[in-house]
């Protein structure tokens, strides 16, 4: 299998450089590292890896994220997303692992590498964790502007990738909404919610925003704009949760020992809230394997984002969709 890591892109370029190296090393993988040689390079020294595994693009440029993402696209030809999002149309590589601009990455995906025949837009499905199972959310960044139309295509998206990777038979599918009675929302949403109780999937009806890590549904439905926030406030209150947890054991009059032992078990309990730990999603709808890192990503996100790059590679999901959807 063959990886591709965008280095340009995120916040953290040697971190992205280092679990680049983590994945090699430890999953025998070959990848590509996509940007500026002499960065890569010198930063290649720190590491320990096997140089017949490594291979280096160069790129120059990047796409910021305060950049028109396809106005760039077309400008920056040099940018390491419009080289990595090539080399994946060659099949130079099996998936593209990338921290950048999620606009960026959207727009390489849709006008580079291409959608799937009969879709019109590619989604972000993001997993949140449950009380007893996780709950997927589409979409959770790529679309601000949609339509009922667009969401009933989101939701059959979600519901074949839960079919196919996650092996749920019937999806039970969701619209997030302010209250869970039929006719609740804007004209979007109530528009969105007569279109999913007609069609075929297993629509339970409208999720409020507190009750979707009760497991109330395996998807729940949003344009991008409302998913972004709800993804991004759902981490903040765990953040600090956890931290607040934290401190006041360190607070407490336990015994070093005691207050070790805590800490240590809360860790492991809370591992599984931790967005580093998934590491990326899928661009869904799009003909390729496209991985969307966290922006702030370390190496550990790094290397768990291609993790799931390699099981979505195995799993062969994309192509399951395509004879789905064509």
């Amino acid at each position: 299998m063959r990886l591709i890591f965008d280095v340009n892109g995120g916040d953290n370029k040697y971190e992205i450089i280092k679990g680049a190296i983590e994945v090699a090393n430890e999953f025998d993988t070959d990848i590509i590292l996509v940007g500026r040689k002499d960065f890569i390079e010198e930063n290649l020294q720190k590491l320990d890896y096997n140089k017949d595994k490594i291979e280096i693009v160069y790129a120059e440029e990047n796409i910021e994220n305060n950049e028109d993402p396809a106005f760039a696209l077309r400008r920056k030809k040099d940018s390491s997303i419009a080289v990595a999002m090539k080399l994946l149309k060659d099949k130079e590589a099996d998936a593209l692992i990338s921290a950048g601009s999620t606009g960026a990455l959207l727009a390489g995906g849709l006008f580079i590498v291409g959608r799937i025949k009969g879709i019109k837009r590619a989604v972000l499905p993001t997993i949140i964790p449950g009380i007893k199972s996780n709950t997927m959310i589409i979409d959770s960044g790529a679309n601000m502007d949609t339509n009922p139309d667009l969401l009933l295509e989101f939701a059959m998206l979600g519901e074949t990738f839960l079919r196919e990777y996650y092996k749920i038979d019937s999806p039970k599918v969701g619209l997030l909404n302010i209250g869970v009675e039929e006719g609740k929302g804007n004209s979007l949403y109530k528009e969105t919610y007569t279109k999913l109780k007609d069609s075929d999937i297993n629509f339970v009806g409208n999720i409020e925003a507190r009750n979707i890590m009760n497991n109330e549904a395996d998807l729940v439905v949003c344009d991008g704009f409302d998913g972004n926030i709800l993804l991004k406030s759902i981490e903040g209150v765990i953040d600090f949760a956890v931290k607040n947890v934290f401190h006041s054991i360190q607070k407490s009059e336990l015994d070093d020992e005691s207050k070790s032992a805590f800490t240590k078990f809360l860790m492991n309990e809370f591992k599984n809230l931790d967005a580093k730990e998934v590491g990326g999603t899928i661009l869904l709808g799009i003909d390729g394997n496209i991985i969307k890192a966290h922006g702030n990503s370390d190496s550990r996100a790094i290397k768990n984002a291609a993790k799931y790059a390699i099981n979505i590679v195995e799993s062969n999901v994309v192509n399951k969709i395509k004879d789905k959807v064509e």
